[in-house]
């Protein structure tokens, strides 16, 4: 999948791009199925909320069939290439669950801070592309971002190991408000099946979800292959230590999964 110019230069300017409905509904379903089993299983990959329900699970491309071919799927993997002009690798791949009432907040921050200070990841060459498996809704802990924040470069930002149980460095309320007196902030919203990419310095964050419907996103965070990490202390499956570039499957490597699960049921 290429990007067109138009798409190229909204990036540069807002620091993200959103494309509505990139995957069917019948490659959603099977991604949600799985994810739904993963989340069912005592994996030390899978982190809780306070109340139990599944925050985040780790690296589940390592570990379940759907979630590794869209790993490497063309229709993420490749406009992330063109961006970042170069292969890239899986620094960290994540299924967030956003559970229906009990899905906690994710303070303000930039992805690259916490890749840079905690996994020594040279350069901002690296990025998020994420892909909705649920409806997003303004009610139900959408993605919020600051557009041009990225610009910026890499701000300061403080160590925040109690809001959640996943450790962060966040940025100021100060830095938060004079950021958004200049670009504002947004919500992209969509039906499941949109992808939302995003600049590693884009500020962003999302608000608890006390709405009675569950919002799931797919995080794969890719890193130009030159630019891999050079400190390890988080575990391999946080910050992957495989700096393989990854090839692209074909583009219908979900459907052929669904026909591949039909037959054996």
């Amino acid at each position: 999948m290429k990007l067109t110019q138009d798409q190229l230069a909204a990036f540069e300017k807002d620091g993200y791009l959103f494309l509505p409905e990139m995957f069917t509904e019948q490659e959603t379903a099977v991604l949600r199925r799985h994810a739904a089993e993963i989340y069912a299983t005592d994996r030390e990959e899978v982190w809780r909320e306070s109340s139990g329900v599944a925050r985040t699970a780790f690296a589940a491309h390592t570990y379940d069939e759907a979630h590794k071919r869209l790993g490497a799927h063309p229709r993420l993997v490749e406009p992330v290439m063109d961006l970042l002009g170069g292969p890239v690798y899986m620094h960290q791949y994540k299924i967030n669950a956003k559970a229906a009432f009990d899905g906690e907040v994710w303070q303000w921050h930039q992805d690259f801070g916490t890749w840079h200070r905690d996994d020594g990841m040279p350069e901002p060459n690296a990025m998020n592309i994420a892909l909705f498996l649920d409806e997003v809704t303004p009610a139900n802990g959408p993605l919020l971002f600051i557009p041009g924040s990225h610009v910026e470069g890499t701000l300061e930002a403080g160590h925040d190991l109690a809001t959640t149980s996943y450790p962060l460095w966040t940025l100021s309320k100060a830095e938060v408000k004079r950021l958004a007196e200049r670009g504002g902030c947004v919500a992209p919203v969509g039906k499941p099946g949109s992808v939302v990419m995003f600049h590693g310095n884009l500020v962003h964050a999302s608000p608890p979800n006390i709405s009675p419907f569950d919002r799931t996103i797919v995080y794969l965070s890719l890193n130009r292959v030159d630019n891999h990490i050079t400190d390890f202390k988080r575990a391999e499956w946080i910050a992957h230590r495989d700096f393989t570039p990854i090839t692209p499957l074909s583009d219908d490597c979900l459907t052929d999964l669904v026909a591949d699960e039909a037959k054996a049921a």
